[in-house]
């Protein structure tokens, strides 16, 4: 196989394994799907309607401009659509920016236990990954400008809110740090979770900041994560360069028409995010019950601290993953202490509920 050196180099891994691929292991779906941080409570109905009608002109391919979802997507947020690119998700989004920005050698800044796809993209394009290691729960905006500044790292990631932790900084902490940023850096400000943070966690946007650029999704509360669809928003001369890289018919018709429809139905929104802090509130009061603590979260998950050591955690979640709930943890210490629920319906919380007990006491057996 003739590879080239970067990618010989490389190891054949995958940032996350699917649900699916656990439950044929299993050989039984899960009870409690409540792992990776999709939205139980599914897509707007005018979304699915319109995906829908969307699936019968299917043998078209989708707008490769995204005109009509970038238009939609500016007025909403009251920036140009120059300032605003589409993609497959972020994680596809994430791909360009590095492929833009980061070459064989690069420095890149990034926290030790934050989001890996980032990392596996970094690495892709042969770039060096330097990590800094949480504050507290919480990523270290200082920590990352001191490494970034030392480094001369052209790209530094950050989620707010947080995942896997689910913390996050308030908005002037935050603008604080894009001021600071050194030389020609850019700040990749990840903001998945931005629909369910708290009033002053999410910066106000000024895409004539060069130094700093949004992702977004319609993954997350739009409950649309099956149809890979996300953007990004920044300065209009680097959001141009995305067109030099993206794959320009990566975002399907179909998708296009249910983030459109989505964007339209902010009613649905505001239930889903209702709902989701209720299902917090309930998964709180399901560690209390076992003696957990639940961590502050700002978004559609729970960090639930097991009490003890990463290995203790990891058997937790083997046990609950073998009695058919499905969730995730971090995977750097000390983070690892803590497993990762997404907030879920009645039936889901329950289901947890139920098994937890059994497998803390089981993981305790192990020693």
């Amino acid at each position: 196989m003739r590879l080239t050196p970067l990618a010989a180099s490389l190891p054949a891994t995958v940032p996350f394994v699917g649900p699916e691929a656990q439950e044929r292991r299993l050989g039984r779906p899960f009870i409690a799907r409540i792992g990776a941080n999709e939205s139980v409570f599914g897509p707007s109905p005018r979304a699915i309607a319109a995906m829908a009608e969307a699936a019968a002109m299917a043998w078209r391919y989708g707008d490769p401009e995204n005109h009509d979802l970038k238009a939609a997507l500016a007025a909403h947020h009251g920036v140009p659509a120059a300032c605003i690119v589409v993609g497959e998700g972020i994680d596809a989004l994430l791909g360009n920016l590095v492929r833009l920005l980061v070459g064989p050698g690069t420095p890149v800044v990034t926290s030790a236990g934050g989001y890996p796809t980032f990392n596996y993209h970094v690495t892709g394009f042969g770039g060096q990954i330097l990590t800094v290691p949480y504050r507290g729960d919480s990523e270290d905006p200082e920590a990352l400008l001191l490494t970034a500044r030392k480094a001369g790292a052209p790209l530094v990631y950050l989620a707010n809110p947080d995942n896997p932790m689910g913390s996050w900084h308030d908005a002037g902490r935050i603008g604080e740090m894009i001021a600071r940023l050194p030389g020609q850096a850019v700040l990749c400000l990840d903001e998945a979770y931005a629909d369910f943070a708290p009033p002053g966690a999410v910066p106000p946007l000024d895409p004539s900041e060069p130094r700093v650029i949004r992702m977004r999704t319609f993954s997350k509360a739009h409950g649309m994560a099956g149809a890979r669809i996300g953007y990004a928003i920044g300065h209009p001369e680097l959001i141009a360069a995305f067109d030099r890289v993206r794959n320009h018919f990566g975002v399907n018709r179909i998708a296009q028409a249910g983030a459109l429809a989505s964007l339209g139905d902010p009613g649905w929104l505001a239930s889903v995010v209702g709902k989701v802090a209720r299902s917090r509130a309930r998964l709180a009061e399901i560690a209390a019950a076992n003696g957990l603590a639940a961590l502050p979260s700002a978004t559609n998950f729970l960090a639930i601290d097991c009490g003890r050591d990463g290995a203790f955690a990891r058997a937790v979640l083997a046990e609950l993953t073998a009695a058919g709930i499905f969730v995730r943890m971090p995977g750097v210490a000390p983070l690892d202490r803590c497993i990762r629920v997404t907030a879920g319906e009645d039936a889901d919380l329950e289901a947890f509920a139920a098994a937890l007990p059994q497998a803390l006491s089981r993981a305790a057996e192990r020693g």
